[in-house]
């Protein structure tokens, strides 16, 4: 008895050993449980962070977390934000840094009931349209500024109305557009009983005004640390298998998120589909950003005038130290 007792406690100094050999990761989601992180729930629970070496604690967003001011507060290593938000608080002065870009496509559109008469943008005017903040509202601020349609209200211009994370100013008719994504709240809208042809649409990204979406940021000074760019490597590498395995493997990659939803809010059917609308998003990215995509956001945001989104071309907002050492410069 003495020497199985022996052998265990051999074998769990061993097993603790080998989990105290990992590398702690905290990544902030920008918004709840959900397929659109799919990828990274998918690589905690086919263990690719943990071949990493890396011990990964994914937190979720929700309606009252602000991914930037996480981790400027220290709650997390890496967090997953859309480029005009980060961009704007870098210009407010929080040092946020691109090290990776999953989403290579915009998902982010307007969405109106076709009985309002609304068919082009010019029709905007005059109307109430639903907005999110929280960082979200930067790109249709950029978007209105192009059109050169105010958004204080009157005849010529948009009544904007901070809309929740939800689709009822569109079903309440408070609204005559809200905002919504093509895998989520366009879905909801459908859910609600709505058809899609009493919808009107309008994708930004058919706008030319698409701006880089989920991507992942650090704090710059946190750069300088050569063991923290190799960890990140090694996130990033874990990740974007993860992606790639979702793309692939739709159903079972909404089944996992699902799992992690402790809330329970999340339906299989929804999670479902918008992992295929996800996958549309991510299809062929490899994590590397594209500074091509990152000019044309940049340019957006600091077009409209005398009142651009963000105040001077940015300087130092991304990197690809750390994907070149995921995958090879």
């Amino acid at each position: 008895m003495k020497a199985r007792l022996t052998g265990l406690t051999a074998a769990l100094a061993l097993w603790a050993g080998s989990a105290a050999a990992l590398d702690d990761v905290t990544l902030q989601l920008k918004w709840v449980t959900q397929a659109q992180f799919a990828g990274y729930y998918v690589a905690l629970e086919n263990g690719y962070f943990e071949e990493e070496g890396l011990n990964v604690t994914i937190r979720p967003g929700g309606p009252d977390i602000a991914p930037p001011q996480v981790i400027a507060g220290g709650g997390a290593d890496v967090i997953v934000e859309w480029m005009p938000a980060a961009l704007d608080a870098r210009d407010q002065g929080l040092p946020l840094v691109n090290i990776a870009q999953p989403f290579v496509r915009s998902g982010m559109m307007l969405t109106c009931l076709a009985d309002t008469g609304i068919t082009e943008p010019e029709d905007f005017r005059g109307r109430t349209l639903g907005v999110w903040f929280f960082g979200n509202e930067v790109p249709f601020l950029s978007w209105m500024s192009t059109l050169g349609i105010p958004t204080d209200g009157g005849d010529d211009g948009v009544e904007v109305l901070r809309q929740g994370f939800n689709v009822d100013p569109l079903l309440q008719r408070q609204a005559d557009c809200i905002s919504t994504m093509t895998y989520n709240e366009f879905w909801q809208v459908i859910d609600a009983g709505i058809s899609e042809d009493e919808l009107v649409t309008f994708k930004y990204e058919d706008q030319g005004v698409a701006t880089l979406e989920d991507g992942l940021y650090v704090l710059e000074d946190r750069l300088e640390d050569p063991e923290f760019v190799d960890r990140m490597a090694r996130f990033v590498r874990a990740s974007m298998r993860g992606w790639a395995w979702a793309e692939q493997n739709p159903e079972e990659a909404a089944m996992i998120v699902l799992d992690y939803d402790e809330t329970g809010a999340q339906t299989e059917e929804h999670q479902i589909r918008m992992m295929g609308e996800v996958a549309l998003l991510t299809a062929g990215a490899n994590g590397t950003l594209d500074i091509e995509a990152y000019e044309r956001t940049v340019a957006t945001l600091l077009a409209g005038g005398s009142d651009p989104v963000i105040s001077a071309e940015p300087q130092g907002a991304w990197t690809h130290a750390v994907t070149d050492l995921a995958f090879g410069d």
